[in-house]
């Protein structure tokens, strides 16, 4: 049975609709009866008990609001009567123990992977071409339309068979029935790929390397680094121009940073030692090509899930995200976490507001003091351009109940769990450490989603209540709806619905076995992330700095 409100943590003074309620209506809260002054729709807040103005206003136990005026019992939260608040951090650890979930059901289970000889081991097994600067961009697409097609890694295009109807509608002086045109289904069971054990040769552009400050290209080596130590990837062909700052030997210096021992194959080729455009471009493609042959001679192989190192994501959030969709993802983060694998919270901007208590979950003091100078670092950043951490709440969130950073911030952590923090690292930085692991990246998706496949995840989860197509080039993306609408609405590009917790059919321990039951499969290669069948290989590298 539907509930209609809900209180999240005994703490809170407000409430949550989960079904749109009308101005007038009568709920109770526990014997209490609340008449609501305004329509409130699903997923947005109303007072339980009224507030005076600048009183503090909770959810999930912690400060996410102040009320700008006095706000009447029963009477809609929004973005005209609140403000963003957040509570202070010491940055003063206090640490408690912590009591993993029971996962004896999945200890001897196993998932089929890639096993590279440094003990990684990949869920997909992909071959990466990528330039050290933008100027090497076309050579990348010209290499990519000579493999793409020819070795059977391109999806039929009906949306080219759509255009070419509706140009032969129009030769033949048939334009009235262009409109009623749609785009034909081109499926296709049958495998065409010459290398049967390769997913993908995925050939990345990017508008970095090179006329902005040095330490943006740095980091962009290192991120690139991390995608060649990623045990997704095989191996990769790296295209210079030469004169820019991204220089192949910071590249090498951040590979001997992540792994000395490096046995994987990186082809590098620098066109203005190479020469001719087609010299460096037919060197390229042939030791590439080679390269692939050898690439396709490793198989899967069963690997205990201790090797699975799972990303945290969230974007195109809703107000019933930090409900269903992050606690039950945290849940599945606890799952890995005790059984000996790695996961990744990211997007620090959305931490705000939850900082002391991830510092008391740090398991050092050198860790939480890592974390606490990121964040003051990262928001005095913000506020150096005019902007701060309280401006992130999209246009889209807000709509959907999520009106200010604190309160979007408190149930975006939920994707965490309740496990111990292992270690806080910063952008490009390598997770090496079993547990819940903090990397530091912006809050935009692609952008944290491309920083956390760096860090080396093998596998992302990416919750989302309104919707996003985001995917990545290396590491399958697996979307998380927070609720049944969205979830039926764009079944193409959601993997699992967690809306059963919104309905009460579903307890979030429930969904987060399942979720982890999810990943397994799609390490396996059981099944395929939306993502990846969609080929959403999406890539953004952080640019910190200015353009010089």
């Amino acid at each position: 049975m539907l509930h209609k409100i809900l209180k999240i943590h005994p703490k809170d003074n407000v409430l949550v609709a989960l079904t749109d309620l009308k101005k007038g209506e009568k709920v109770t809260y526990e014997g209490k009866d609340i008449t609501l002054t305004h329509d409130v729709q699903a997923k947005h807040k109303f007072s339980e008990s009224g507030f005076e103005k600048d009183q503090d206003i909770y959810m999930y136990g912690i400060i996410v609001g102040r009320a700008l005026f006095p706000i009447a019992e029963g009477e809609v939260l929004t973005t005209e009567n609140v403000a963003h608040k957040t509570a202070e951090f010491t940055g003063v650890r206090d640490f408690k123990s912590w009591t993993a979930p029971d996962v004896s059901k999945w200890a001897d289970r196993t998932f089929m992977g890639y096993h590279r000889e440094d003990g990684q081991v990949g869920t997909t097994n992909n071959w990466l071409v990528i330039p050290l600067v933008f100027c090497e961009n076309r050579n990348i697409e010209i290499m990519k339309n000579a493999f793409v097609e020819e070795l059977g890694f391109a999806k039929p295009n009906r949306y080219k068979s759509m255009v070419q109807q509706m140009g032969d509608l129009y030769t033949k002086g048939q334009k009235e029935k262009i409109a009623n045109l749609t785009a034909e289904t081109i499926e296709s069971d049958e495998d065409t790929r010459i290398f049967k054990n390769i997913d993908g040769v995925k050939f990345l552009t990017h508008q970095a390397g090179c006329g902005g400050i040095r330490q943006d290209s740095e980091m962009l080596c290192a991120l690139i680094a991390g995608y060649i130590n990623n045990p997704n990837v095989a191996g990769a062909t790296i295209l210079s121009l030469g004169c820019q700052n991204a220089q192949p030997a910071i590249l090498q210096e951040k590979l001997d940073k992540i792994n000395p021992n490096l046995k994987k194959p990186v082809i590098l080729l620098e066109q203005q030692k190479e020469g001719t455009e087609e010299t460096m471009l037919t060197n390229a493609i042939q030791k590439t090509f080679l390269a692939l042959t050898e690439a396709d001679q490793i198989e899967r192989k069963p690997a205990p899930l201790s090797k699975l190192t799972v990303g945290l994501e969230c974007g195109g959030s809703d107000g019933f995200s930090g409900i269903s969709a992050n606690p039950s993802v945290g849940h599945a983060s606890d799952l890995i976490v005790a059984l000996g694998g790695k996961t990744i919270l990211s997007e620090f901007p959305e931490l705000c507001g939850v900082e002391q208590e991830l510092i008391n979950r740090c398991t050092s003091d050198e860790s939480a003091d890592k974390f606490v100078k990121i964040m003051r670092a990262y928001a005095a950043s913000a506020e150096a351009v005019g902007s701060g951490f309280d401006m992130n709440p999209s246009p889209g969130n807000i709509k959907d109940g999520l009106i200010t950073d604190a309160m979007k911030s408190a149930g975006a952590a939920k994707k965490g769990g309740t496990s111990p923090i292992v270690d806080v690292l910063d952008y490009a930085e390598y997770v090496t450490k079993p547990g819940l692991n903090l990397v530091c990246t912006p809050g935009n998706d692609v952008e944290s989603t491309t920083a956390m496949a760096g860090s080396g995840a093998n596998i992302i989860l990416f919750t989302t209540g309104l919707g996003t197509p985001t995917g990545n080039p290396v590491t399958p993306v697996l979307k998380v709806s927070s609720n049944h609408k969205l979830a039926e609405k764009m079944s193409d590009i959601i993997d699992i619905n967690t809306g059963d917790v919104i309905s009460g059919d579903r307890s979030i321990p429930e969904m987060g076995e399942e979720i982890l039951e999810h990943i397994i499969r799609v390490a396996s290669g059981e099944e395929k992330a939306k993502a990846m069948t969609l080929n959403q290989d999406d890539f953004i590298p952080w640019k910190r700095g200015v353009s010089l």
